[in-house]
C-alpha cells in the first residue's frame, strides 16, 4: 500500500464504495485510541521506553518469534536487515520484481545487486525455481515478499538457503498474520520485516516498522542499527541509523494488534463472499480470482484479481466512473523500472511478472465492507464487463457466507 497517500483513502460522503474507509474502523476504537494516546503524553516519554518495549514483546508473542524489534518504517526495516547481515557492495540478492519499490530500492541502498527472477503465475509470489538458477558465488540472500498477504512457497526456498549457506529475509509487509504450515509471517526465515503504513492489515497513525528473528545476535544488532550504532554513553561501534519507532506510534499499534485476529477473519470472510459473487455473475471467463494455498492461511491486505483479454484499463476506468474504489499493485514490474535499468533487463525477459503488472486489479477488501457494498463491486465489474446475465440473476439472494 505504501507509494499512495493516505487521504485518498478516507472515505468519502459521495463514494457508494471506497477503496479503503480508515474513518470506520477508527469510529470502532476511537475511544481506545484516545486513552492510549493519553497514556503517552502523561508519561512524555515520546521515544522508544516502555510503551514500545511493550508493543515489541506484544508483537513477538503474536508471531511467534523469540525477539521483535521496532523501527520507523518496512523500509528501514527491510534496510536494516540487510545491515544486519553485512550484506554490502559485491553481493547479489534475489528478489521478486513484482512488488513494491521499497523491496528491491534497500538492496540498491546498501550497495549490493537486486537479481531479479520471475514469480509463480498463480500465487503471483517468487518463483523458487527460478530463484534456484539464479544462484552464484555472489549471492548473500534471498529477500521473498509475501504478497498481499499469502506466503511464498517458503519450504523450497528453504532447502535452497541451507544448500548455499544463505540467508532469508521476508518481505512481510503485507503479511502480517498470514501463515505457512502453521507458522506465522516473520519467523519463517532469518529475519522477518513489517510494515505499519495505515493502510496495512495493522496500521499506525503514520509510518512504522518491525523485524522479528530468532537470533540473539541479529537481535542484538539489529537494536544497535536503528540508533546509530550506539552501545550506550555515545559509543558508536558501527555506523546506523536512526530509525526508532516512536511510543506514540507504539501505543496506537497496541490497541489495533488487540483487534487484529477479528479483522482478519472479517477479511477472510469477504475473500470467501467476493468467490461467491463472481460465480452468481458468471465472470469466471473474464478474470482470475485470487486462490489461497492449500498449505497457507492467507490474511487479503489486498483482494487482487486479474483481468482477462486486455480489459484491465477499461475496467478501472469503468469502476471509477462508478465510484467504485479500485487500485493497481504493481503497474510496472521492477526489472522494468528505469533507475534499475543499468542491471540490463529488458521487457519481456520476467513474462509472468510483466503479465502480472498488465491484469492485475485490487478490489475494497477492508474488514467493514460489507456485504452490500461488496455486491455494488462485483455488479460493477460485471457491468464493465458485458456480463450482467439477466434481472433474475441480479435478484437472486447470495447465500450466506459463514
Amino acid at each position: 500500500m505504501a507509494g499512495l497517500p493516505v487521504s485518498q483513502f478516507a472515505h468519502a460522503s459521495n463514494t457508494p464504495v471506497p477503496f479503503i474507509d480508515l474513518v470506520a474502523q477508527h469510529q470502532t476504537i476511537a475511544a481506545e485510541i484516545r486513552d492510549a494516546v493519553d497514556r503517552v503524553f502523561t508519561s512524555q516519554m515520546f521515544v522508544l521506553g516502555e510503551e514500545v518495549a511493550q508493543f515489541e514483546t506484544e508483537c513477538a508473542q503474536y508471531c511467534d518469534a523469540s525477539d521483535a524489534i521496532s523501527c520507523a518504517s518496512g523500509t528501514d526495516a527491510l534496510l536494516l536487515a540487510l545491515m544486519a547481515l553485512g550484506i554490502g557492495p559485491g553481493d547479489e540478492v534475489v528478489t521478486t520484481p513484482f512488488s513494491f519499490f521499497a523491496t528491491a530500492g534497500v538492496i540498491h541502498r546498501v550497495g549490493a545487486k537486486p537479481v531479479f527472477v520471475d514469480i509463480d503465475p498463480v500465487s503471483m509470489n517468487i518463483d523458487p525455481d527460478q530463484v534456484s538458477r539464479a544462484i552464484t558465488s555472489n549471492t548473500r540472500a534471498i529477500l521473498p515478499v509475501h504478497l498481499f498477504g499469502q506466503c511464498s512457497a517458503m519450504e523450497p526456498l528453504w532447502r535452497i538457503a541451507v544448500q548455499h549457506g544463505l540467508s532469508i529475509i521476508e518481505d512481510a509487509c503485507q503479511a502480517i498474520g498470514a501463515e505457512y504450515r502453521g507458522r506465522r509471517a516473520g519467523v519463517l526465515g532469518t529475519i522477518g520485516c513489517f510494515s505499519f503504513f495505515p493502510t496495512k492489515n495493522l496500521g499506525g497513525a503514520g509510518d512504522g516498522g518491525l523485524l522479528t528473528t530468532d537470533d540473539p545476535e541479529l537481535s542484538r544488532r539489529l537494536r544497535v542499527l536503528r540508533v546509530h550504532g550506539d552501545v550506550g554513553s555515545y559509543k558508536h561501534v558501527e555506523v546506523g541509523l536512526n530509525s526508532r519507532l516512536d511510543a506514540l506510534q507504539a501505543a496506537v499499534l497496541r490497541v489495533k494488534l488487540g483487534h487484529l485476529g477479528r479483522w482478519t477473519e472479517a477479511r477472510r470472510t469477504n475473500a470467501k463472499r467476493y468467490h461467491m459473487l463472481f460465480e452468481k455473475y458468471g465472470l469466471a471467463d473474464q478474470v482470475v480470482l485470487p486462490r489461497e494455498l492449500s498449505d497457507c492461511r492467507h490474511v487479503y491486505n489486498q483482494f487482487t484479481i486479474r483481468v482477462k483479454h486486455n480489459r484491465r484499463d477499461a475496467l478501472l476506468a469503468s469502476l471509477r466512473s462508478q465510484q467504485i474504489g479500485a487500485a493497481i499493485y504493481y503497474p510496472i514490474p521492477l526489472h522494468l523500472q528505469e533507475c534499475f535499468a543499468s542491471l540490463g533487463y529488458t521487457s519481456g525477459m520476467l513474462p509472468a511478472s510483466e503479465a502480472a503488472a498488465a491484469e492485475v486489479v485490487s478490489l475494497p477488501i477492508f474488514p467493514e465492507l460489507g456485504a452490500e457494498r461488496q455486491e455494488l463491486v462485483v455488479r460493477g465489474i460485471a457491468r464493465a464487463l458485458g456480463c450482467l446475465s439477466s434481472e433474475s440473476s441480479e435478484a437472486q439472494p447470495l447465500r450466506r457466507v459463514a
